[in-house]
């Protein structure tokens, strides 16, 4: 059997992201193990969960370096100590350094609230409500030095309803969140993206049908 790809998740609070992962990587076919949960908070519920789970957990405070550059040069040090190949940044929040995020290009997803590029930042659902949108959803891409940028592995779409508060939004997108995360992390680990032109494409005859052309789910009712 193919080892699996191990696989760092950044958290800084509940950790719901995390979850879902931690229950797509248990199946003997997921090609990424979940091998380190770092969080920035050591209050964060998602540290309790991955130890429920047996994952190892590290935590390391950004208040305790003079820098953004020096706290990513310690959290480099401990995901290159633990043998990792792949980072997933979920709720993570932290700007990363472009130093940093070089040394992980094709190498790091984060997943956003929205469909990117529409909607970068906080408060999204918010956002989405005010604008009037139809739709919003989520986007889960690779890291790029820009905020909430970088080539888009998956996006699921979540309607948007003329009664919809910014919490039974981000209920339904959250959701979606935890579907398309694993799916996304199984692509990558098991080799199946490339990035060219800043695009993802994606390669492997047994894709389901429509992640290749168009990496979008529909609406959820």
């Amino acid at each position: 059997m193919t080892p699996k790809v191990a696989t760092a998740v950044l958290i800084s609070g509940s950790g719901s992201n995390l979850q879902a992962l931690l229950d797509a990587a248990v199946a003997p076919d997921f090609p990424a193990s979940i091998a380190l949960v770092l969080s920035n908070k050591a209050d964060a519920y998602g540290l309790q969960r991955a130890e429920r789970a047996g994952i190892p957990t590290q935590v390391i405070s950004h208040r305790d370096f003079p820098t953004r550059e020096a706290f990513d040069a310690a959290m480099q040090e401990i995901l290159v100590n633990s043998g990792v190949e792949l980072i997933c940044l979920a709720g993570f929040m932290r700007l990363l350094t472009p130093g940093f995020v070089e040394k992980w290009a094709g190498r790091m997803l984060n997943i956003h609230p929205s469909l990117l590029p529409a909607f970068k930042g906080l408060h999204t659902h918010e956002r989405a409500i005010e604008a009037g949108v139809k739709f919003t959803g989520c986007t889960v891409h690779f890291v790029s030095a820009e905020m909430d940028a970088g080539p888009i592995i998956m996006q699921a779409t979540v309607p948007v309803f003329p009664d919809d508060t910014p919490d039974r939004l981000r209920e339904r997108v959250l959701e979606a969140e935890h579907r398309i995360y694993p799916q996304s992390l199984r692509l990558a680990a098991s080799g199946r993206l490339r990035i060219e032109g800043g695009r993802v494409i994606a390669q492997d005859a047994g894709t389901p049908q429509g992640w290749l052309a168009n990496p979008v789910y529909p609406a959820i009712s």
